[in-house]
């Protein structure tokens, strides 16, 4: 006969099973084996990946492959940095991305705090046009992005190889905006109520009030932005001409025709880095900026 504690609760192994030393003996031996695949699924590529960039051409072709580098040869690394030019492509990546995001930033959280907070006239009707473009193939938008890329209207000017042409059209992201402005929605009013009394207009509102209590989301916004630029393909390749100025996503394509496959891979372990280091640092962030999207109001 089920408990009073018991006969509430519907799981897959009930909890009087869990509570006996077979049963949890069983869970712990399911829940070390999920946890280890998922965890050699995920891992076991970046490993392949960084162990295939130590070995020679023809180790790295061969069949059956080896899991374990024969002979190692740290050497394909300093190679790849320096026959790539790694230093010069990354430069240009972190100068893209990075104007990127700090346009980004500005312009997708004044329009969500606007949007959110300052109730403007037709608010609603402009906030569904944005989320409208979601709905749009990015493919689609190439050729009209393209050709105001190098005719801008009123002012003229051609923005190809330069950092403008990555920079302008990343501003217009409805999905950042949408994310921001759900949570500013989720902000007190009261606080801004007060603050507004006490006399502060509606930028210092955004400056002292509003940005030191959306840490979490503009660390989320952070990272889509610049995993957005970092990884891009075709709108650097069709704005930058000029090889000396492309990012390392079309770099390493233009130059992996003539180097060795070992070289190819060693550089896209060393572009992986800075991705893998931005994420070390906005992790707090953006697992805090993920639960704070699922609170209710």
């Amino acid at each position: 006969m089920a408990t009073k504690e018991t006969a509430h609760v519907r799981t897959l192994v009930s909890p009087m099973r869990l509570r006996s030393r077979r049963g949890r003996t069983i869970y712990w031996t399911v829940f070390t084996l999920t946890v280890a695949g998922f965890t050699f699924a995920f891992l076991f590529p970046i490993y392949w990946m960084v162990t295939g960039a130590f070995k020679s051409p023809d180790e790295l072709l061969q069949s059956p492959p080896t899991y374990v580098p024969n002979e190692w040869h740290p050497d394909n690394y300093s190679e790849a940095w320096r026959r790539m030019d790694l230093a010069g492509v990354i430069k240009n990546t972190v100068l893209q991305a990075g104007g990127a995001w700090l346009f980004q930033i500005v312009l997708c959280t004044a329009a969500a705090y606007a949007l959110s907070k300052l109730k403007p006239v037709f608010g609603q009707i402009i906030l569904g046009a944005i989320l409208a473009t979601l709905m749009v193939p990015a493919s689609a938008l190439l050729v009209p992005k393209y050709l105001t890329a190098v005719d801008v209207p009123v002012i003229g000017t051609n923005l190809l190889n330069t950092p403008w042409a990555i920079w302008l059209p990343s501003v217009a992201n409805a999905f950042n905006l949408y994310l921001l402005k759900r949570f500013f929605d989720q902000l007190p009013n009261d606080v801004l109520e007060a603050a507004a009394i006490d006399g502060a207009g509606p930028l210092r509102r955004l400056w002292y009030i509003v940005l030191p209590m959306s840490r979490p989301v503009l660390g989320v916004v952070s990272i889509f932005a610049v995993v957005a630029v970092w990884q891009d393909f075709l709108w650097p390749l069709l704005v930058y001409p000029d090889t000396d100025k492309q990012p390392v996503s079309v770099a390493l394509v233009q130059l992996s025709a003539s180097l060795p496959l070992t070289y190819l891979i060693a550089a896209m372990v060393i572009a992986s880095i800075p991705m893998v280091a931005v994420f070390l640092v906005f992790q707090r962030h953006i697992i805090a900026g993920i639960s704070a999207g699922s609170v209710k109001e």
